[in-house]
C-alpha cells in the first residue's frame, strides 16, 4: 500500500470523475459464470450509483452494532476489510476505533472508498487493489480479524477459487483470529423463490433487486435505479451448509451462522446469512466449553430439572424417544423400547462390535444393545443432567464395563477416525443447526464395513416452510431436515446402500400418547415438573400431532453402510 497509491486515489476523489464503460457480459449473459468477469460488471456509473442502493444512514440504523459487537467481544483490533466496495463498513470500522485497512478488487471501489471515507468525517482510508486468492501477496501483515462482506464471496464461480479465497484469508488471520463473511440466503432463493424483506442491506428506498435469472450455478441479480438505469450481477448462489463446510475444511475450528442478525430465525427466512468463523484451535477437552449455539440451547434445555423430571416420569427414564406402536394405547416405554429392537434387527448388531450411541439420552438403548449382544456401547450425550443419571442406571445394572458415557457434540466427536463398527442415534440430530457436520462427524469416525443408523423427526420433503413455524420456534431452531436432505447427505458422505423405513403414523400416535399420559398422571407431575413447562410442552406436543397429522412431518430409521476399502 505504497503513499503514491493513496495520493493517487486521494486526487481521483476530489478532482476527477471516473471514465465510464458499459457493463459487458457477451452474446449470452447466463453464460458468464468466471471469477474474474466482476471487474467487468462494476463499472463506473454502476459503482457511482452504489451508494443509492446501500442508503448508508438505513443500513447503518438495520444493523445496529452487530458486526462492532462481534469484533469487541473477541478483543479485535486490527481488521482487514476484503470486501470494501463504495467503503461503509470501512467507514464504520475506523468511527468505532478499529485500525482498518481496505482492499477490493475493483479499482473504482476504492476510488469511490476513498472519497467516501473522506466525505464521511475525513477519514483517510488504507486502500489496497488486491485478489484474494493472491491476497498475502497484495496485503501484508496478520490480522485479528477479517470481514468479507456485502455478499462478495458469492463473486466466485469456482470450487477451487473459493477455497483458495478462504485459504488466503486463514493464513492472514493470527492464531485467534475470525472471519465474518456474508451471503444472500441463496437456498430460499432455489427452493422457494426470490422474496425480500428489503430491510437490512439492500436499503435504498427508490432501487429494486432481484434475480432476473437462477438455476444452481447462477444467480443473475437485476438492479434498476429511479432513473431508469439497469445493471447487472451475476453470482454464485452459495448455500449456507456449503459455505459453513468450506470453511470448516480450510481450518476454521467453530462456525456459527446469523440470520438478518439473528442467531435463531425460524419465524420468518432472513434475506441475509452472516458465517463468524473462528480459527483458535480447541483441544478435545475444551469442546464442551465451545459449543454451538443450537448445541447449547438444546443442552441447557436438557439439563432443565423441568425437563429431566418430565422426561424421566412420563418416559420412565430409560428410552426417551419416539416409539412404534402395535396398539394406540400402548405404554410408551414398550413401544419405545420397540424401536430400540428394531433399529438393532436392521443393522445386525454383533458381539465384540463397537458402538457410538450420538445423543444417547438416558442411556437405555445403549444398556438393551451391551446386554442383549455383548457389544460395547460409547454414549456421547450434551446433557450432563441426562449423563449422570444414564452413568447411575448403567452400574445399577452392571453393565458399566461395556458402556461408557461421554460429555460431548455430535458437531464435534471426541473420538479416533474409523473407531466404531455403528454410529446410532434416535431423535437427537434435529437439535443441531448443522446437520451436515453432524453426518461428517458420523461418517468419520465409522469403520470400513460399519453402519449408520438413526432416527429424527423431520419435515415432509414437500412440507411449506411457513407449516414448520411452531415446531421451530418450540424447538429454537431455524429448519428442520427431510428425508431428502438426508439421503443426499448420507451419499455425498461416500455412504451407500441408503435406506429410509418411513413410520410417519408413528410420529403422531407417539405424541398422542405423550400428550394423553402427560394429561393422565398431572398429580404424578406436580411438584416434580413447573406449571409453565407443561403449558408448552403441551403445547408443543399438539404441533407435532397436528404437524404429523396434515403430512407435514415425517419419521423413521435411517440405514447407511460405509463400505469395506473405503477410505476418507
Amino acid at each position: 500500500m505504497p503513499g503514491s497509491d493513496q495520493k493517487g486515489l486521494q486526487h481521483i476523489a476530489e478532482t476527477t470523475a471516473i471514465p465510464d464503460a458499459p457493463q459487458d457480459f457477451g452474446d449470452n449473459p447466463l453464460d458468464v459464470r468466471a471469477t474474474d468477469h466482476y471487474t467487468a460488471e462494476y463499472v463506473a456509473s454502476f459503482v457511482e450509483k452504489w451508494d443509492e442502493l446501500i442508503d448508508w444512514k438505513r443500513r447503518y440504523e438495520s444493523e445496529g452494532s452487530f458486526f462492532i459487537d462481534q469484533l469487541r467481544s473477541r478483543g479485535v483490533r486490527k481488521v482487514l476489510d476484503v470486501a470494501t466496495g463504495t467503503g461503509f463498513h470501512s467507514v464504520r470500522l475506523l468511527e468505532e476505533g478499529f485500525e482498518t485497512v481496505s482492499a477490493d478488487g475493483s479499482p473504482d471501489m476504492l476510488a469511490k472508498a476513498f472519497a467516501n471515507g473522506l466525505r464521511h468525517g475525513g477519514h483517510i482510508l488504507r486502500v489496497v487493489h488486491a485478489d484474494w486468492r493472491w491476497l498475502n501477496r497484495d496485503v501484508h501483515g496478520e490480522y485479528d480479524a477479517i470481514v468479507c462482506l456485502g455478499n462478495s464471496f458469492t463473486h466466485l464461480f469456482s470450487e477451487r477459487d473459493r477455497r483458495k479465497a478462504l485459504a488466503e484469508f486463514y493464513a492472514m488471520l493470527k492464531h485467534d483470529g475470525v472471519l465474518i463473511l456474508d451471503q444472500r440466503n441463496y437456498d430460499a432463493i432455489l427452493d422457494d423463490g426470490f422474496a425480500s424483506k428489503h430491510t437490512y442491506y439492500y436499503c435504498g428506498e427508490d432501487v429494486s433487486a432481484e434475480p432476473e435469472h437462477v438455476d444452481d450455478g447462477l444467480a443473475r441479480f437485476r438492479y434498476r435505479f429511479s432513473d431508469g438505469s439497469e445493471y447487472h450481477l451475476n453470482m454464485f448462489p452459495l448455500r449456507k451448509d456449503y459455505a459453513r463446510r468450506l470453511m470448516r475444511e480450510v481450518g476454521f475450528q467453530k462456525v456459527e451462522t446469523y440470520g438478518d442478525f439473528q442467531q435463531t430465525y425460524a419465524d420468518e427466512r432472513p434475506d441475509f446469512y452472516i458465517h463468524v468463523a473462528e480459527k483458535s484451535y480447541v483441544p478435545d477437552e475444551e469442546l464442551t466449553d465451545h459449543y454451538s449455539a443450537a448445541v447449547q440451547t438444546a443442552r441447557d434445555y436438557y439439563n432443565s430439572a423441568d425437563a429431566d423430571g418430565f422426561y424421566a416420569t412420563v418416559w420412565g427414564g430409560e428410552d426417551i424417544h419416539v416409539g412404534t406402536y402395535a396398539a394406540a394405547d400402548e405404554d410408551i416405554a414398550v413401544a419405545s423400547r420397540r424401536t430400540v429392537a428394531t433399529m438393532a434387527a436392521l443393522v445386525d448388531v454383533a458381539p465384540q462390535q463397537r458402538v457410538l450411541d450420538v445423543g444417547s439420552g438416558y442411556g437405555g438403548a445403549a444398556r438393551y444393545l451391551a446386554s442383549t449382544f455383548g457389544c460395547s456401547v460409547t454414549c456421547l450425550n450434551l446433557s450432563e443432567v441426562e449423563n449422570e443419571r444414564n452413568r447411575r442406571l448403567t452400574a445399577a445394572q452392571g453393565l458399566d464395563g461395556l458402556v461408557d458415557v461421554v460429555d460431548g457434540s455430535f458437531e464435534d466427536l471426541p473420538f479416533e477416525d474409523q473407531a466404531f463398527d455403528v454410529v446410532w442415534s434416535q431423535d437427537a440430530f434435529l437439535h443441531s443447526g448443522d446437520r451436515a457436520r453432524v453426518l461428517e462427524e458420523a461418517a468419520r469416525v465409522l469403520r470400513p464395513g460399519g453402519v449408520v443408523v438413526f432416527t429424527d423427526p423431520m419435515a415432509a420433503n414437500d412440507a411449506p416452510p411457513a407449516s414448520l413455524a411452531p415446531i421451530l420456534r418450540r424447538l429454537h431452531l431455524e429448519s428442520m431436515a427431510s428425508p431428502a436432505f438426508y439421503t443426499h447427505q448420507l451419499g455425498r458422505l461416500g455412504l451407500t446402500s441408503v435406506e429410509f423405513h418411513d413410520r410417519s403414523h408413528d410420529l403422531v400416535s407417539h405424541y398422542q400418547r405423550v400428550l394423553a399420559e402427560t394429561d393422565r398422571r398431572a398429580a404424578e407431575l406436580n411438584g416434580v415438573v413447573g406449571d409453565d413447562y407443561l403449558v408448552r410442552m403441551k403445547a408443543g406436543l399438539r404441533h407435532w400431532i397436528d404437524g404429523g397429522s396434515a403430512g407435514q412431518l415425517t419419521w423413521g430409521i435411517f440405514t447407511a453402510r460405509r463400505e469395506e476399502g473405503a477410505q476418507r
